[in-house]
């Protein structure tokens, strides 16, 4: 789960998304504190958006030209995203951080990234190679960021194409597609895009948690 330290170093890197999020959870706080007077916890919203990308993305695979389906994209994008603030706001403010919790969202993050996007791959005008490079981009960003406590720094979340970007992406594509913009070769320019900025955040990501380590390295 995410912590004061973490969003301090990204907050440090290049601009991203997720530093929107302290405000997402703020509008988020009363329907988390009454989730968790119903008994959820943060492992059963974990499980849940995990669950509900893979259904998601077996619709977009199974009706690819479908509007609906397209359209379907966008809104469960920002569903996921307040069920990833949901579920750190339980795990924080309501003790229920665990090993387990840990695990659970660092592997439902990489799950639900490749469940979502790599339907794209069949979309009309998508190249399939440029989307199955991007979330494997995008699993190696999320590692980055994840080796980054084994060194001893805060979990890095810099930018400036992190998780939250990705899903804004990804949900206006199939959200100009779905409204009935043309597949074509712009599809590619976008996600090409995507890629570079993918490979810059994995520097940027290795770069913070080294530079955060280094003072301590140098006393």
């Amino acid at each position: 789960m995410l912590s004061c330290e973490a969003v301090r170093g990204e907050a440090q890197g290049m601009p991203t998304i997720y530093q929107l999020k302290p405000a997402f959870q703020n509008l988020l706080r009363p329907l988390t504190q009454r989730l968790f007077r119903l008994g959820v916890t943060a492992n059963h919203v974990t499980l849940a958006a995990m669950l509900f990308s893979c259904v998601v993305g077996a619709l977009l695979y199974g009706f690819p030209t479908a509007r609906w389906a397209l359209f379907l994209i966008p809104l469960f994008l920002f569903l996921r995203m307040a069920l990833n603030a949901i579920d750190g706001m339980l795990a924080r403010e309501h003790q229920q951080k665990s090993a387990l919790g840990a695990v659970l969202n660092e592997l439902g993050d990489v799950v639900s990234d490749a469940a979502l996007y790599l339907p794209f791959a069949i979309l009309p005008g998508m190249e399939p190679a440029l989307l199955v490079l991007i979330v494997l981009l995008a699993v190696i960003s999320e590692m980055t960021g994840v080796v980054a406590i084994q060194i001893g720094a805060a979990r890095r979340y810099d930018g400036p194409m992190g998780k939250s970007d990705r899903a804004f992406i990804f949900g206006a594509v199939a959200l100009a597609l779905a409204l009935g913009a043309p597949p074509g070769a712009w599809q590619n320019w976008v996600f090409g895009a995507v890629a570079l900025l993918l490979l810059l955040t994995i520097f940027n990501r290795g770069r913070g948690a080294l530079q955060e380590i280094k003072p301590r390295n140098r006393s």
